[in-house]
């Protein structure tokens, strides 16, 4: 027996030693990572931020978009950023609160704004910023901005600047808004697909492209009302900026072949000549006269700056708040609306909802604003968000919805019950409609010899079922369905704008609007900015200027995740840079993925729960300066 036991110990030894090898791997990858993690915190904490210098110049280069929460948590994108692949996100609050800063601290002489890297923005965010420079400017210093050629959107900040430079062999590209995008009715054909559209509002052209080969009448005429609305008042803004009259810009944007034509190609000298920018110039001329306006860097190489991030570093180290202090509380809802718990960057039913359920809870909190920038997506989602700010209120905490550049649809669905509305001018809002997609292919199926058949008790089995036959009677329900969410939607606009359902259905219908345009037909209060809306919850909460702080409402990290991030957000990511450190490249998400996630949500969020969906949203969000 002995003997026997024996013999197969020596069979499995091998195993051991396999297993064994494995868990010292384990354990030496675990604690290699423990050591480079404590490493980077000695390393972050060794790095604080360098004192400033008087005649420091605060450079502001936005990469990527300008959003109002990073898609990304803290940890992920301080890891990213310690290792030279962090997503290129600004986030809009970081620039107007380094501004705000800039203009009343005596070791900033000026700012120079460097936008050309900025990828994407909506006309609201824009005007944010723009609105925040020319509060900066009334402090009596001056913003420089410079480019190594302007996108409409980035030139809409730049022309807010004091002087504006652009490299000699660059352009400024003005061309007006809209957008083009594929219709696939005729290729769904050709597949043997059929999809089915339900939906209330003849404006609600979401889905549309699904269904139809061109764009609907409709679809058009609403489209280029608000779209015109909001470039008259983009060129209109950049015309008094820049001493110009917005008519020649218009006419520089429909002559533009001539205007070309004329300069031979150079676009430098029609930029010049159109008085778009004060002075051609390169990287070394621009250097060379920021010097001799400010001073040279310790290193006697350039002007003496300070960038974005490390400025902040002062900023935050300088605000200490007070134990205690009353607090008006921002819960930003930025991306498409889907049910559950969902990451920055995603409006989820239930992750919002608690956002909004912690500030209510919050003795130290006295009001909320809700930052909205969204096109919509569930309409259950939206209810139980919108559900969620009742409770705050009957709290006796009042609610100000501060929409920003989207808040159509869904995003409408949850900002109407505040206690105010307050919208950009130029927001995308209203969408005011329901709509309901299907897709079955049994035509397609065959096509490959694929057939679908088997038994069941009642019609309802198969009746939501791609593979078959689409079945009218489950038509008929959807529509049904819709038709009631639409009902409730219009009866809960009515009783939050004191208005009759029949009303509301007047300027609904699915119609989008820009901010100004709602506030003519009543689905605003007021047009303004975020700080308006900080302003108007302070004075329904009845708290003075001055007598309470800001605080933006978002998932806390644990304490060991905080020490990290701060770590690595400090002087650990110039040490791990200094090392050469970098993520293979396969491991990182590309924005091709993370785009392609962003489409599938509302879908995966519909089909994941087997029944069908219904979805409150605005295909808006194209178009962008």
């Amino acid at each position: 027996m002995a003997e026997q036991a024996s013999k197969t110990f020596i069979l499995f030894r091998p195993f051991l030693w396999l297993w064994g090898g494995l868990n010292f791997v384990r354990r030496l990858v675990f604690g290699l990572a423990a050591l480079f993690v404590v490493f980077a915190m000695l390393a972050g904490l060794g790095k604080g931020a360098k004192p400033l210098e008087s005649k420091t110049a605060l450079v502001i280069a936005p990469e990527g978009a300008i959003v109002e929460q990073y898609s990304a948590s803290p940890i992920d994108r301080a890891i990213g950023r310690a290792l030279g692949d962090e997503v290129k996100e600004t986030q809009l609050r970081d620039i107007l609160r380094a501004l705000e800063a800039a203009a009343k601290d005596p070791k900033i002489d000026r700012v120079v704004l460097l936008p050309d890297k900025i990828s994407g923005a909506g006309i609201s965010t824009l005007r944010e910023i723009a609105a925040a420079m020319l509060r900066f400017r009334e402090s009596g210093k001056e913003i420089v901005a410079f480019g190594d050629g302007f996108s409409q959107g980035q030139y809409y900040l730049a022309a807010h600047a004091n002087r504006i430079y652009m490299h000699p062999d660059a352009g400024v590209m003005l061309e007006g808004f809209g957008g083009y995008g594929p219709y696939l009715k005729g290729a769904f054909e050709k597949l043997g697909a059929e999809v089915r559209l339900f939906r209330v509002g003849e404006f609600k052209s979401a889905g549309e492209f699904l269904v139809r080969s061109d764009m609907s009448d409709e679809a058009r005429e609403a489209q280029l009302y608000w779209l015109g609305d909001l470039w008259t008042r983009f060129v209109g803004e950049i015309a008094a900026q820049r001493n110009l009259e917005a008519a020649d810009l218009i006419a520089g944007v429909d002559n533009a072949v001539a205007l070309v034509e004329g300069v031979g190609g150079d676009l430098g000298q029609l930029a010049l000549d159109q008085g778009l920018v004060d002075e051609l110039k390169t990287r070394d001329q621009l250097r060379a006269e920021l010097i001799e306006k400010g001073a040279r860097d310790a290193d006697n190489e350039t002007f003496r700056q300070v960038d974005l991030s490390s400025y902040l570093a002062h900023v935050d180290l300088a605000a200490r708040p007070k134990p205690g202090q009353p607090q008006i509380a921002i819960v930003v809802a930025q991306g498409e609306i889907v049910d559950g718990e969902q990451p920055a960057g995603t409006v989820g039913g239930d992750s919002t909802a608690k956002l909004l359920r912690d500030a209510r809870e919050d003795d130290n909190v006295r009001a909320i604003v809700l930052r909205v920038d969204s096109p919509g997506g569930s309409a259950f989602a939206s209810e139980v968000i919108r559900r969620e700010i009742e409770l705050a209120q009957q709290a006796g905490k009042p609610v100000v919805a501060s929409m920003g550049d989207v808040a159509a649809s869904g995003g409408y669905w949850i900002s109407m019950n505040a206690d105010r509305i307050i919208a950009d001018p130029s927001t995308i809002t209203g969408s005011i409609g329901v709509v309901g997609l299907w897709l079955n292919f049994p035509e397609g199926l065959s096509k490959l010899g694929i057939s679908t058949d088997g038994a069941a008790t009642s019609w309802m089995i198969g009746a939501f079922d791609p593979t078959r036959p689409f079945d009218e009677r489950a038509g008929r329900m959807i529509q049904q369905i819709i038709n009631h969410i639409y009902d409730e939607f219009i009866t809960k606009v009515g009783e939050a704008r004191g208005k009759e359902p029949s009303e509301i259905d007047a300027v609904a219908r699915g119609r989008v609007w820009s901010g100004q345009q709602a506030l003519e037909r009543g689905l605003v209060d007021a047009t303004g900015s975020l700080g308006d809306a900080i302003a108007a919850a302070a004075e329904l909460a009845e708290l003075a200027e001055g007598a309470y702080r800001v605080r933006y409402v978002e998932k806390e990290l644990t304490p060991l995740q905080k020490i990290l991030a701060d770590a690595l957000k400090g002087g650990a990511a110039t040490w791990i840079a200094d090392l050469g450190i970098s993520l293979p490249s396969a491991w990182l998400p590309s924005a091709h993925e993370r785009e392609l996630a962003r489409v599938k949500r509302l879908a995966a969020d519909v089909l994941s729960q087997r029944r069908p969906g219904v979805i409150a949203h605005c295909n808006c969000t194209e178009v962008a300066p």
